[in-house]
């Protein structure tokens, strides 16, 4: 019970880490959170225009819930690990650094996926991709990437405690696109490449106009 606390709370501090607010700010950037959408996540880096930064940011915040995972699994054990990387998209999401108010999750949650079950973190990664090639939304390939990843783990890696972490963690990042949903119900959310003067125009309407 000790190693599995010990495991949420530091992946849960690693995954606070705000990697997008930290570059931007090391790149004389200033504040992402005054750009666009005010997201911490790469989407929103790269309305910037700096891809490099993006890039980085994009690795970051993957890399975090991987490492969070892999560390603890091999340290103390398999279970420790899946908490871990279910603590640091918690907190990426709400950072203590930041008030509680982070990114959308879907980077952080890739990367714990990945690790936590190599099949199931490409199905959701290449899901992503084809969904982002075909539509160009990013909210909405997050989205059905987060269905695919659980249904991956269940039926093609025949790994349940892949799986339900799939499900609880495909679970909140629906509801923390919900302004992103009623967006694409709309036919208004925004496209992958926008420019920056009109994410911005947008991001005035809804603070959260970009999944991140």
């Amino acid at each position: 019970m000790m190693s599995l606390q010990v495991a949420t709370v530091c992946g849960y501090l690693l995954g606070s880490i705000p990697f997008g607010l930290v570059l931007t700010r090391m790149a004389g950037l200033g504040d992402i959170r005054k750009i666009g959408s005010g997201n911490i996540g790469a989407t929103n880096v790269l309305r910037t225009g700096r891809k490099g930064l993006a890039f980085l940011t994009l690795i970051g915040d993957a890399g975090k819930g991987a490492f969070a995972v892999l560390i603890f699994t091999h340290l103390v054990g398999v279970e420790q690990g899946i908490f871990a990387g279910g603590a640091a998209v918690i907190g990426h999401m709400f950072p203590v650094w930041l008030r509680f108010k982070g990114g959308k999750g879907v980077a952080t949650t890739l990367g714990t996926l990945a690790a936590v079950n190599w099949i199931m973190g490409l199905s959701a990664a290449l899901t992503w991709l084809v969904m982002a090639l075909i539509f160009r939304i990013s909210s909405l390939s997050a989205l059905i990437a987060m269905i695919a990843a659980p249904l991956a783990a269940f039926f093609i890696a025949n790994d349940p405690g892949a799986g339900w972490l799939g499900v609880f963690l495909a679970v909140i990042v629906w509801l923390a696109h919900h302004a992103n949903i009623r967006r694409l119900l709309r036919g208004e959310e925004p496209k992958i490449g926008q420019k920056k003067k009109d994410a911005q125009a947008d991001g005035d309407k809804d603070e959260d106009i970009q999944a991140s």
